[in-house]
């Protein structure tokens, strides 16, 4: 089923949300050891896994593991434009498994259960590891075609994690509200600390560089190690992450009046004084209908269950319908009058700005799930506020959107993020590994000419 052509009903349920052939692996001029194809992956074992599956494998990309038990590609519906180009011929050792865990909503494999994880090495590594959390309600191989594939032909070692509890239902995990989400954290600083030490155990000696970053919730996972345990990384991207703030902004003061304009209690101005962009109108049919709704929900559910135990309930949904449908109740919700209990849950997994390592933000200025204005321009003040204005950097993209699939819809009004964030990876290991700073923040215009679905250059500054 589709609701829109290029995005699934997948990318509905599981989402919050130039590409250049490497000639050589970055980190080879810096003399990295080339190992034998899967030498010694007896030895790797993951640390505190409950259990781990390893497999040597002629490609670790997505090209060669689509339809195999090694990758999913449809969690991966949506999130990125058709024409995009990912690299491949990668060989290397893969290793799924998961860290023991007490909730059951990830069918991966048949294992019916949650911390889940999966480890790539490449057989060429460059001396890097690159950490992502799963972005919405995803499973740990969302982000393979976006973020696995190209790290992986530079040479990075790749570890992704489901983050311990998937899906719409992902708020019935844990015993108190905010719970989830706070295992989001402890599980990203689980398989990072894990990853380091089998990256070890292959190659011989620790990562010289790891790098946090995801897309949607992943983005906010990114901001959040980055702004509580930097020791473990040497910097981050954060692609349009989610904004968790005890007194708001937040999810839970954007979105009613969405819900409340599904319900005929809010006008289009009312989304617009919310700081939903006039530009977006377009995408809102879609949203309405796929995501605001649903997000609302869940989230409320895991913060504010007792506001409307009846919606949704025990779960969000057994059929397609029931999942997207909004509750009624949610048209009236009023965050800021809600018990202190519901703000100190929400104060719990809050992001402050105050990174401790460089970290490169993206965010399209057409994100019609989380706005621009209510989310990334407002944690850029903060890290401002903070006194880490030095360690960030924030582009806005213009006409980009959440999900990089709605391009294919809707390709004379947008343009995907994908090879925009990708630059900022580069950009990012530049100013980490070679002290080169980064463009001064900016929007990054749409070019008039060229492959806008392959390129993009952090240059680009825009016209308006």
């Amino acid at each position: 089923m589709r609701l829109l052509p290029g995005v699934t009903l997948l990318t509905v349920l599981l989402t919050g949300a130039g590409v250049l052939a490497p000639a050589s692996p970055a980190g080879a001029a810096r003399g990295a050891p080339e190992a034998a194809h899967c030498a010694g992956q007896e030895r790797v074992r993951v640390p505190g896994a409950a259990h781990q599956e390893v497999a040597c494998l002629p490609d670790l990309t997505t090209a060669a593991l689509a339809g195999t038990r090694y990758t999913d590609m449809a969690d991966q519906a949506g999130l990125a434009a058709r024409g995009s180009r990912h690299p491949s011929g990668v060989p290397g050792i893969q290793i799924d498994g998961y860290f023991p865990d007490d909730s059951r909503l990830n069918a991966t494999h048949g294992w019916a259960h949650d911390a889940q994880f999966v480890i790539r090495l490449p057989d060429r590594w460059n001396g890097g590891l690159v950490v992502t959390g799963a972005p919405g309600t995803r499973r740990q191989y969302a982000t393979d075609a976006l973020i696995s594939d190209r790290v992986l032909a530079q040479g990075f070692a790749y570890a992704a994690t489901d983050k311990g509890n998937t899906g719409p239902d992902f708020f019935t995990d844990g015993r108190a509200p905010g719970d989830a989400v706070a295992e989001w954290h402890r599980r990203v600083t689980e398989l990072t600390r894990a990853a380091k030490k089998a990256v070890r155990q292959r190659y011989g000696h620790v990562p010289e560089r790891t790098y946090m970053t995801g897309i949607s919730n992943g983005g906010y996972l990114t901001r959040w190690q980055l702004e509580n345990r930097p020791e473990l990384y040497d910097g981050g991207v954060d692609w349009e992450g989610v904004l968790w703030t005890a007194k708001g902004p937040n999810p839970l003061t954007g979105l009613p009046v969405t819900v409340a304009r599904t319900f005929g209690r809010a006008t289009d101005e009312d989304l617009i004084d919310a700081g939903f962009a006039p530009g977006s109108r377009f995408l809102w049919p879609y949203h309405e209908k796929a995501y605001w709704g649903l997000t609302q929900k869940i989230f409320r559910a895991e913060f504010d269950p007792a506001y409307d135990p009846g919606c949704p309930g025990a779960t969000a949904g057994r059929t397609v319908e029931e999942i997207l449908a909004p509750c009624l109740s949610d048209a009236s919700y009023d965050y800021a009058s809600r018990p202190a209990s519901v703000h100190r849950a929400v104060a719990g997994i809050a992001l402050t700005g105050r990174v401790g390592k460089p970290l490169i933000t993206l965010h399209g200025d057409l994100d019609t799930l989380l706005p621009v204005a209510t989310g990334s321009d407002v944690y850029a003040r903060m890290v401002e506020a903070g006194g880490r204005g030095g360690l960030h950097r924030y582009y806005t993209v213009r006409d980009g959107t959440h999900t990089d699939g709605l391009y294919d819809t809707y390709p004379d009004r947008l343009r995907p993020i994908l090879p925009c964030y990708r630059s900022a990876f580069d950009a990012l290991v530049g100013w980490v590994e070679r002290g080169e700073a980064p463009p001064r923040d900016r929007t990054i215009g749409r070019p008039a000419h060229g492959d806008v679905v392959n390129s993009c250059s952090l240059e680009e500054a825009s016209g308006e």
